[in-house]
């Protein structure tokens, strides 16, 4: 495994409507990390951001390309407006370019990845979490 995460307490928040990939997602990286909440879209997780004690603690968003009623360009800009310092981890589909790989706080991972792509990934990026 890696190296303890600076802010292991710090929360993950997994906005994904599929039921079955959040369940393996979200056991995955509780593998390394001990705070891992899982909402099912975007209205879900902005109420999930709106609560302070929530909100303090949030340092990574994971979400996929297309969520319901909304994109991974236009969540995360809703996202930092509300919350500029959490960073957003965009899982991305087969044939899917970043949507926005330019973006301040936004990363883009392609698919096919591994679980552990992923987990290094979160891990860097949680690495970068300052409350």
């Amino acid at each position: 495994m890696g190296a303890p995460i600076q802010g292991q307490m710090a929360t993950i928040l997994l906005v994904d409507n599929d039921p079955l990939q959040a369940f393996v997602r979200k056991s995955i990286l509780e593998k390394r990390f001990q705070n891992v909440q899982r909402v099912s879209d975007p209205a879900e997780a902005f109420c999930m951001v709106e609560q302070p004690q929530f909100a303090d603690d949030l340092a990574l968003v994971i979400t996929g390309p297309q969520m319901p009623g909304m994109n991974a360009p236009a969540f995360a800009a809703e996202l930092h407006a509300r919350l500029p310092r959490v960073l957003v981890l965009v899982l991305g589909g087969d044939d899917q370019a970043p949507p926005n790989p330019d973006a301040d706080g936004v990363r883009f991972l392609p698919r096919p990845f591994a679980s552990e792509e992923m987990l290094e990934v979160a891990s860097q990026l949680m690495g970068q979490f300052s409350r």
